[in-house]
């Protein structure tokens, strides 16, 4: 079993999201024994703390606190209750708020690693919200970034017969299928790269997540061996040296960014 199933697994994290805990967890021990200390993150948009709970879970020694800034009252009560029954509610802290009103949240409040997973998606102004996070980041933190990958939307829209759709996420400036789609817009690397530049920060690395899970039929991973097979597929596919394009193919883009 890849040790980023077994990872997930203590960490209460299910398959879909069990290669991105890996990568954030790495992240985490890497900034840890870089500063000599236990981290201050924040995570915004955490919701009900599927990614905070286990990383304030890490312990004192590694994680400091977990602050979550949320524009959801009822995502934050379920995120207490989380942290509650897993032995953790004083290193987990929760606050109403987004992008737009982190510093009125968090006036002067710098924090070493900040995490926006899934979020960027659905903000007014992705640039200005990447600005407010790069304010964040105390001197030597990093960002942690995931977002919907453009390029997985055109596949997967093909697949279901819509080629019309697939062709409009493909051309259209947002990466949108149509009204009806569910995400505001979608992102590629290279857009990704100059949003994050003209934020101040540089990309230090990135990696697909999902380049498999979205299409394989889960009748085809319903057991812990077949689900670490395909984590371990889908952990050499997105760091191939021979094939580094295919990363842009996961149904989300991982990029973790530094100030210059």
């Amino acid at each position: 079993m890849p040790e980023e199933l077994r990872r997930s697994r203590r960490a209460g994290i299910g398959l879909r999201t069990a290669a991105l805990w890996s990568s954030v967890h790495d992240l985490v021990q890497t900034q840890a024994a870089a500063l000599d200390r236990p981290l201050r993150i924040l995570d915004l948009g955490g919701g009900t703390g599927e990614l905070a709970v286990p990383l304030a879970g890490l312990g004192p020694h590694v994680v400091e606190s977990v602050t979550v800034v949320d524009p959801s009252p009822d995502a934050l009560a379920a995120l207490a209750r989380r942290a509650g029954e897993s032995g953790i509610p004083d290193c987990v802290v929760a606050l109403q708020g987004d992008a737009d009103t982190l510093a009125e949240v968090l006036p002067g409040r710098q924090f070493d690693l900040v995490c926006c997973h899934g979020v960027l998606e659905f903000v007014d102004d992705p640039q200005a919200s990447l600005r407010s996070l790069a304010a964040a980041l105390a001197p030597g933190g990093a960002l942690s970034l995931l977002v919907a990958s453009r390029l997985a939307g055109v596949v997967h829209r093909a697949l279901a017969g819509d080629f019309t759709g697939a062709t409009a996420i493909l051309d259209t400036p947002d990466g949108r299928w149509g009204a009806g789609d569910p995400l505001p817009r979608r992102f590629d690397l290279p857009y990704l790269r100059v949003l994050v530049t003209a934020a101040g920060l540089h990309v230090q690395t990135w990696h697909g997540v999902r380049l498999l899970s979205e299409l394989v039929p889960s009748a085809h991973v319903d057991t812990e061996q077949a689900q670490a097979a395909l984590l371990g597929l889908e952990e050499r596919l997105a760091g191939h040296p021979a094939y580094p394009w295919l990363g842009e193919l996961g149904a989300a883009l991982h990029v973790v960014a530094r100030a210059d």
